[in-house]
């Protein structure tokens, strides 16, 4: 028997490991997300989170926390949430990929919100790295999935410490460029920054795909903003990369509000470097 009980643990954790396997597509990654949500609604997600993520991993709940630190103090989490990506790319190295789409909270009273999360390549498998959840109303239309998979395949090469250091400030110039526009030019600096299918959570909305949508609900309520970058990533590949930190908006009806963000960037053909998704949650004081 215990031979037998054995032999069904060590399946099972080959299945897991399976079902994480990073091959470099598109394709792995929306497979461990769909997994990590089965995982999910079968086993909580205490569990599922501290098995999916980087040691590392940072989850906004609202405000960043260390993923081991936030889920060793909860207990078993419910089997309510579900969720399904939309929208997901690959970096041509394989080793970072983002994706995001609409997840709801079944309850007394149903919620729904948008998701974003970063998966990072540990080993062979995708890992959480980055995992944030910002409420909206329910999805009137349904978004048809964009899977990107990577243009070509480009082997990881080794770098050192001032390597990956100096690609990392590529990124930070890039935001402290962008927030001094945003600062002399006003909310339309975004739009120098963005891809034409650029996506936005922002809490209370569905999200708003397409740089001229983004730039007519900006102009429509914001004022000012300022960001304060704290934390940078970028692929090997040199295609993308994610920062976040905080956000302070002032809207037009005279109110001030902070935000913690999470920006995903993709390098274009010219080597510029453009927002292909934004996503704000509260931040707590």
């Amino acid at each position: 028997m215990k031979q037998i009980f054995s032999t069904a643990i060590a399946s099972l954790l080959a299945l897991s490991a399976f079902a994480q396997k990073n091959d470099g597509t598109t394709k792995s990654l929306v497979n461990a997300e769909k997994d990590f949500a089965k995982s999910i609604a079968k086993n909580g997600d205490k569990e599922s989170y501290l098995e999916y993520s980087l040691g590392s991993a940072l989850v906004f709940r609202p405000n960043p926390v260390n993923v081991k630190t936030f889920y060793n103090t909860q207990t078993k989490g419910e089997k309510s949430v579900t969720w399904e990506p939309n929208l997901a790319k690959v970096s041509r190295s394989g080793d970072l990929g983002f994706t995001t789409g609409p997840y709801s909270v079944n309850g007394e009273e149903k919620q729904y919100g948008q998701y974003l999360s970063i998966w990072k390549s540990e080993n062979g498998k995708w890992k959480l790295a980055i995992d944030l959840e910002t409420s909206s109303n329910k999805p009137l239309d349904q978004t048809a999935p964009r899977f990107v998979e990577p243009k070509d395949h480009v082997a990881p090469k080794f770098l050192n410490e001032r390597e990956i250091k100096a690609g990392r400030e590529i990124i930070l110039t890039t935001e402290k460029t962008l927030n001094t526009f945003l600062k002399t030019h006003g909310i339309g600096a975004f739009g120098g920054f963005m891809t034409d299918d650029s996506r936005l959570l922002f809490p209370g909305n569905e999200a708003i795909t397409g740089k001229g949508k983004i730039l007519s609900f900006y102009n429509g309520m914001i004022s000012k903003i300022n960001l304060k970058t704290t934390g940078v990533d970028k692929a090997l590949g040199s295609d993308l990369a994610y920062t976040f930190g905080v956000a302070t908006i002032d809207y037009k009806a005279d109110l001030r509000e902070s935000f913690n963000y999470v920006f995903v960037y993709e390098k274009a053909a010219d080597a510029s470097w453009n927002l292909v998704v934004q996503a704000f949650v509260p931040a707590e004081r």
